[in-house]
C-alpha cells in the first residue's frame, strides 16, 4: 500500500522535474535554441498549428536560427508569426527564408532572467513539497484505516523524505546549469 503511494508520488516529480526542464529550455539565452518556438503556432490553412510542422528550423551557427517553410507562401505570415511573440527578434526575409540573429543579452537582462529562474526553481521545489504532503496524507489516511502498521507508515515518511531530496537535488542542478549558462558570457 504505501508502495504505492510512493510510486505514484515518484511519477508526479519525475513529470514535474521534466516539465520544468522543458520550461527552462523555453528560456532565450544569448545563444541560438530551437526550445524558443517551441509553443509558437501558426495559421495554417485555418489551423493552429506549431512552427516545426510547416518549417525547417535549423541552427547554422551559435547567433542564428534559420526557418525555412516547406510552403513558400507561407514565409510572411511566419516573420508576422515570429516577431507578433515579442521574443525580442528581427527576422530577416531573404524571399526564400527567415534568417533569426540572435542579439546579445545585455548584463541586465541576464541578471533578471536568472533572477527569474530562482522564482521558477522555488515555485517548483514548492510544488514538490505539496505532492510530499499529499503522499504523507495518504499514508497516514491508510494507517488511520489500519490498512498498514506504524512501522509502515515511517518507513513512508522516510523514503517520502528520501524522495524529496533527490529531485529537488535535480531541479537545482537544473537551475543551476541555466544560470550559469544565461550568465556567462
Amino acid at each position: 500500500m504505501v508502495k504505492e503511494v510512493l510510486d505514484d508520488l515518484e511519477k508526479r516529480m519525475k513529470a514535474s522535474v521534466e516539465y520544468f526542464r522543458k520550461d527552462l529550455s523555453k528560456l532565450r539565452t544569448g545563444r541560438a535554441n530551437l526550445g524558443i518556438f517551441e509553443d509558437l503556432k501558426i495559421d495554417y490553412y485555418g489551423a493552429q498549428t506549431p512552427i516545426n510542422q510547416v518549417a525547417t528550423l535549423s541552427i547554422p551557427d551559435p547567433t542564428l536560427i534559420t526557418v525555412q517553410p516547406w510552403d513558400p507562401s507561407f514565409l510572411d505570415a511566419l516573420d508576422k508569426t515570429i516577431r507578433a511573440a515579442d521574443l525580442g527578434f528581427n527576422p530577416i526575409n531573404d524571399g526564400k527564408m527567415l534568417k533569426i540573429p540572435i542579439p546579445p543579452l545585455d548584463e541586465e537582462r541576464r541578471k533578471e532572467i536568472a533572477k527569474h529562474i530562482k522564482k521558477m526553481m522555488e515555485d517548483e521545489k514548492t510544488a514538490l513539497r505539496n505532492m510530499r504532503r499529499e503522499a504523507k496524507d495518504d499514508i497516514e489516511e491508510l494507517e488511520k484505516e489500519k490498512e498498514i502498521t506504524e512501522d509502515d507508515k515511517f518507513w513512508g515518511y522516510d523514503k517520502l523524505q528520501e524522495s524529496i531530496d533527490k529531485f529537488s537535488r535535480q531541479i537545482e542542478d537544473l537551475a543551476a546549469s541555466k544560470e550559469k549558462e544565461i550568465l556567462e558570457l
